[in-house]
Order: structure tokens, then sequence, then C-alpha cells
């Protein structure tokens, strides 16, 4: 088995762009860069989210083989 071998990050940002402007176009191409991204939560907000949805008994069941 051989090892992978990344391109470099500016080879992979020139071949990326290049792809964009061939199958979308310069419009599109430069439309999907600047679409907004959605902001990640940060770990707290998320795990808290996440606890506040969740049903207690059957996760401790299945956690603890109750």
């Amino acid at each position: 088995m051989r090892a992978a071998k990344y391109l470099d990050d500016e080879v992979v940002i020139q071949k990326g762009v290049e792809l964009l402007m061939n199958g979308l176009g310069p419009l599109e191409a430069i439309r999907f860069l600047n679409l907004p991204r959605e902001k990640r939560l940060d770990s707290v907000k998320q795990h808290r989210q996440w606890q506040a949805q969740l049903n207690k008994a059957p996760f401790l069941d299945d956690v603890f083989g109750r």
C-alpha cells in the first residue's frame, strides 16, 4: 500500500476554482464562493441543545444496558 500524496494548498485552490469556473461559469462560480456560510454553534451550546431534546430513560438504558 502506497502512502497518499496530497497536493499543495495552492494547487488545490487553483484546481478547485478552475473546476468551478468551467462547471458553473464565472458568474455562478463567484456567486457560489460568496454564499453565506452557516455559523457553527459552540460546543457548549450544541451540547445543551442536545441535552434538552434527550429522552433520558431510553438513553441511560442503552448506555448502561438496563
